[in-house]
Parts: C-alpha cells; structure tokens; sequence
C-alpha cells in the first residue's frame, strides 16, 4: 500500500488518532521487544557454547546491533515512500525470518548461521524502534511526549513475554537448547505483523514526508539535534553495553542460566515501565531534567556492578541501568521531535537511529573482549566517561537557552 493511500487525516479528532496509534505500536512493541529479549537473553549464551572462540560469545549481539544500524536508513527510505506501516510489516518479515534462521542455527550448532539470525533480528529492531515516532507523527505538542511514553510501555510486556518464553521453551527440544525458544521467536514476529495491519498514518503526513524539507546537513548542525543524539548515543550504547554482557558474566560467576534470563526480565520490566510516567515527568519537569536523571542512574547502575558479584548485585545494577535508559532516551527521542519540520520527520528520525545505534555496534564488538580478557569490573567502569560528556553537552545546551533567553 503506498503512503498516498493510507487514512487521511481527520483534523476534528485531535489526538483521537494518536491515541489510537499509540496502543497499536505499544502492542506491536511488546511483541516485537520479545523478539529481541530472546537474542539479549540467550545470544551470549549460545555464543559461547558455539564460537570458535569465548571472546566471540557477545558477537551475536554485536551482530543485532549492527543489523539495528544497517536497517535504520531502509526503515526511514520505505516510511517516506510507501508509508510507516509498510516499513513496519517488512520489518515483521525480518523478525520471522531471524527466528526461524536461529532454530535452524541451534539445530545444526552453527555459529556462523546464528550470526545471521541475530542481524536479521537487528533489522527487525530497527523498525519497531521507529514505532515511538511514528505514534509522535499525528501527536499534539502537549500529547508527544506521552505517545512516544505509551510505545515505550509496550515494552513492559515485552520484558514478561521474552523471558517466560525462553524459560518455558529453552528444554522443549532436547538436547537442542533455546530451539524451540526461537520458533515461539518467530511465532511472536508474525502476531506483531498481524497487528501493524491496524496501524493508521494520516495521508497529509505520508505527503509532508516526501515533500523534501531543508538539507539534512543543516538539520544536524542545530545544538539541539547534536545533543539530543550525544544523550540518545550515551544512554543506548551504555546500556547494550552492560546489559550484553550481564548474561554471560552472571554465568561466568556461577549463577544459574535461570538467574541470567530473569536479570534481563527485570531489566527490560525496568526499561519501560516508567514509560507510563515519563512523559508526565517530561511535561512537569522539562525534558533535559528528565535526561540528567536518565544519565545519573546509569552512572549508578555501574556503581552497583562494581560493588560485588551476587544475583543481587547484577539485578541491582540492571534494574537501575533499565530505568535510567529509559529516561534519558524518551527524553532525547523528545528532543529529535523538536528538531524538525513535518516534512523532514522521516530522513531526521532514521539519521538520529543510524547514528545512536552505529556507535552502539561499535561498543558491542568491544564488549566480548573486554568480558572476557578484562571481567566485568571494566564494563562498569567505561560507564563513568560516557555518561560524564552527555551530560557536559546537556548541561552546555541549556545554559546556552538560557542565554538567548536572556
């Protein structure tokens, strides 16, 4: 269906239409969010039972984060011609096809094979990932904060769905573990699919989208847009830093496969259940407030890591590193919204992921090594510098607004 086609857009209903996209997208998003908590939970894991070598065992999840940063500019390039939902049920397929590519990895114990599959599960996150802005499309001012909040929540359900799947499927099919876990994997990218098809974009912001706008050079040169993706890179890279490598310390230091998997539910639980309050926090206090809190609990999250190696102290240091992501990203995805006109919406938005979720694939190749030949102290310590310059940036933007202010 191309976006000339989609539902036009009913000016009378407000944010009726925003409302309503806002829960198609959460329910999307927490079915889709299953889909990577299966690769986050058991992709360090399997690694290190099929890598050549233990300090490859993260590369599956560097391999999804890199598929995250090869889909964004596809999602954005399929969302301006042919529509958002277009965007979204191709990503779907992605989704589908990375689980049944990873039961046919865990069947045959190829390690090479389930390097696809988690890239192609990175194509999928780099779609439903663009959900929170596509709720934003046909919100008002007072209400885009809030809709980009209600998709985040959708990942709440999310962070129930993945793990109970994997605990409930992991020895389904002996002595084949986590196959039938990326079958369910699959089986979730088609219920998402299915969903999507409910998705409404107006037709005059399909149109606005392809009109053109200002060069995208200008666009990233205004300071807020570079701040906003300084935070959304700090938060978003920082966290698939710890929470890629928590599974397989967790493991490293004798805790159960069982234990791994329900620090990354509470993790996820801690990701997006504030989303129900964010945008609320974000219209009370201002969105570089709701940031800095972001940044200050991540910084906590490592000082928890740091200080001891029980369930509790990785629990702990999930828990917060999950609410603080939360935070600072809905805060800076708050921000790209401000920074761009209607007709620039898609290219500024696929521009900000591209660039938050490069730098993450960057890390995430860093991660393994530095698990395995340095330990889990390190990871927490590289936290402190990142969340120290977005910070500094944050800080520099708003007294800078408040000089022009002045």
């Amino acid at each position: 269906m191309s976006a000339a086609a989609e539902t036009p857009f009913d000016a009378a209903a407000g944010d009726r239409l925003a409302k309503r996209n806002a829960l198609v997208l959460a329910t999307g998003q927490a079915l889709a969010g299953a889909n990577n908590t299966v690769i986050v939970a058991t992709g360090g894991i399997l690694g290190a039972m099929l890598a050549p070598d233990k300090s490859l065992a993260t590369l599956p999840i560097s391999m999804m984060v890199v598929g995250m940063w090869a889909g964004t500019l596809p999602v954005g390039f399929l969302a301006r011609h042919f529509g958002r939902r277009t965007a979204y049920l191709a990503g779907a397929a992605c989704g589908c096809l990375a689980g049944l590519v990873g039961f046919v990895a865990v069947m045959q114990g190829s390690f090479w094979i389930y390097l696809v599959s988690a890239f192609l599960g990175g194509l999928y996150a780099a779609s439903h990932q663009s959900y929170r802005f596509g709720a934003a499309d046909t919100a008002s001012p007072a209400f885009k904060p809030k809709a980009v909040s209600w998709v985040m929540a959708g990942g709440l359900f999310a962070a129930l769905l993945g793990p109970q799947l994997i605990i409930h499927t992991k020895d389904l099919m002996p002595p084949f573990l986590f196959a039938a876990s990326y079958l369910g994997q699959a089986g979730f990218a088609v219920l998402a699919a299915v969903v999507l098809l409910l998705f409404r974009a107006p037709r005059g912001v399909a149109l606005d989208a392809a009109a053109g706008g200002r060069p995208i050079g200008e666009i990233a040169r205004q300071p807020r847009f570079v701040v906003a993706v300084v935070c959304g890179v700090a938060s978003y890279a920082l966290m698939n830093l710890m929470m890629t490598s928590a599974p397989l310390a967790m493991v490293d230091c004798g805790h159960s496969v069982a234990d791994a998997t329900l620090g990354i539910q509470w993790h996820v639980l801690a990701m997006y259940a504030p989303s129900f309050f964010t945008g609320t926090l974000i219209l009370r206090f201002g969105v570089a407030r709701v940031v800095a809190a972001g940044l200050g609990l991540i910084a906590l999250a490592a000082v928890a890591g740091l200080s001891g190696l029980t369930v509790a102290h990785f629990w702990t240091a999930l828990i917060l590193l999950g609410v603080g992501w939360n935070f600072a990203f809905v805060g800076a995805t708050t921000m790209v919204t401000d920074c761009h006109r209607p007709e620039e919406r898609n290219k500024v938005q696929a521009l900000n992921d591209f660039l938050i979720f490069g730098s993450m694939a960057i890390g995430s190749f860093a991660s393994g090594t530095m698990l395995a030949f340095f330990g889990w102290a390190l990871v927490n310590i590289v936290m402190f510098p990142g969340v120290a310059i977005a910070g500094v940036m944050l800080l520099w933007l708003g007294l800078r607004d408040r000089r022009r202010v002045a």
